[in-house]
């Protein structure tokens, strides 16, 4: 019976996400047509486009490589683990199966798997694309980390429930190391979920799709479906780990808030691609430097206890 809770609630944050990413990015497409005076397709549309896809004879060469055929598996895989991990309005179900350093190598492990499946294609463009994403991930994937281990500090906790609770809210109000690091986050967010002007690897009007040049049908809408996963994933870990108030209220209240701020966080990810112009790879690049100095000063001034 102490396994049975865990495990359903695991289940739960799985099917959330499988259900809510898809109409998140209906949402976002809707709102992005409107902001630019289009009609935009319906919200149900990205549901149809993954049926469709996942409908479409698998097609792949016998000299394909191994990592090309299931980097897909992979990445999706990885992001529902993630799912499991971290609260959704309620505490994180499988939060004795790992920790915070967890959490962190699977973070980065969504991102290698994108990179891994550009590498086995071959192509001019995967090859421009992967390259674009690591010199992103090296600079960007420390934002998160630190972020995390400035709440572990706080807290002095590595578990999951511990930080992942407003831990950057500490003493009935945010230290100098937690307005920091919101406001880094808040500065990043766009870029953690690829939208615009940090899809710089993807690119459709300069590289068409960068890594997933390559494929298509089932494969595609695996990556498609881990990339809309994403955006769920990590507007809860910011509204858990940075917004946490309303997270001792109990349910349904406390449920609803929650998801009213991870919906508040989407509609802002929307607007900002909607009126925003692709960066250049160097100018995200300095972007995310001097974002990352500031990560660094809020946890030298958390390991003051400040």
């Amino acid at each position: 019976m102490n396994l049975l809770w865990p495990i359903l609630g695991a289940l739960a944050n799985v099917a959330i996400v499988l259900l809510v990413a898809p109409f998140f990015q209906g949402v976002l497409r809707k709102i992005t047509a409107i902001v630019q005076s289009r009609q935009g397709p319906p919200i149900r549309q990205p549901y149809i486009d993954l049926l469709k896809l996942l409908g479409k004879e698998d097609i792949e060469s016998g000299e394909s490589p191994v990592m090309q055929r299931f980097a897909g598996y992979l990445s999706l895989a990885t992001v529902l683990t993630v799912a499991c991990l971290v609260p959704m309005g309620f505490a994180a179900p499988m939060n004795d199966a790992g920790d915070v350093i967890l959490l962190i190598y699977l973070l980065t492990l969504c991102g290698i798997c994108t990179l891994l499946a550009g590498l086995a294609s071959g192509s001019t463009y995967s090859l421009i694309g992967i390259s674009r994403e690591m010199m992103t991930m090296i600079a960007l994937e420390p934002l998160l980390a630190v972020a995390i281990i400035v709440g572990a500090i706080h807290t002095k906790s590595f578990r999951l429930d511990t930080v992942l609770n407003g831990s950057v809210y500490v003493n009935g109000g945010f230290p100098w190391s937690g307005l920091l690091m919101l406001g880094v986050m808040i500065l990043s967010f766009q870029a953690f979920v690829q939208r615009v002007p940090f899809d710089i690897s993807e690119a459709e009007t300069e590289l068409m799709e960068g890594p997933l040049m390559e494929y298509s049908g089932p494969k595609l809408a695996l990556f498609k479906y881990a990339q809309m996963a994403k955006l769920v994933i990590y507007s809860t870990l910011f509204v858990a780990l940075l917004v946490p108030w309303g997270s001792g209220w109990g349910f349904p209240l406390g449920w609803l808030l929650f998801w009213a701020k991870v919906s508040a966080l989407v509609l802002l990810v929307t607007l900002v691609a909607a009126t925003h112009a692709r960066f250049r790879i160097d100018q995200a690049i300095r972007y995310f430097a001097g974002l990352l100095v500031l990560a660094l000063a809020a946890l030298v001034l958390a390991s003051y206890g400040l």
